[in-house]
């Protein structure tokens, strides 16, 4: 009799490569800063995104605050907006609004 790893031909963990980066520098405070939010198109993100920053205006004072949205959640940023956005903000803000 085999033992199940001896019958298994695709192992479903797979490998993972990937390349060390450097955790981004923290800042001290936000006040002062230019934020940028990064809608992904989830149904909900853009309510919940709008709601946090409002939040955040309650405790502190953005230079400017910018609004970014991507072509597709099932899709990667195009590289020139994440140049943009990269370039315009100090700190960004996104996430999933399911």
């Amino acid at each position: 009799m085999t033992g199940l790893n001896d019958t298994i031909g695709f192992d479903p963990r797979g490998v993972v490569e990937t390349e060390r980066m450097a955790p981004a520098v923290r800042v001290g405070g936000l006040d002062g800063l230019r934020l940028g939010v990064l809608d992904n198109t989830k149904w909900n993100a853009n309510r919940l995104l709008r709601k946090t920053v409002a939040k955040l205006q309650q405790g502190f004072s953005f230079a400017v605050v910018n609004y970014y949205r991507k072509e597709s959640f099932s899709k990667d940023a195009d590289p020139a907006l994440i140049e943009t956005i990269a370039a315009d903000n100090d700190i960004v803000l996104t996430a999933i609004g399911d």
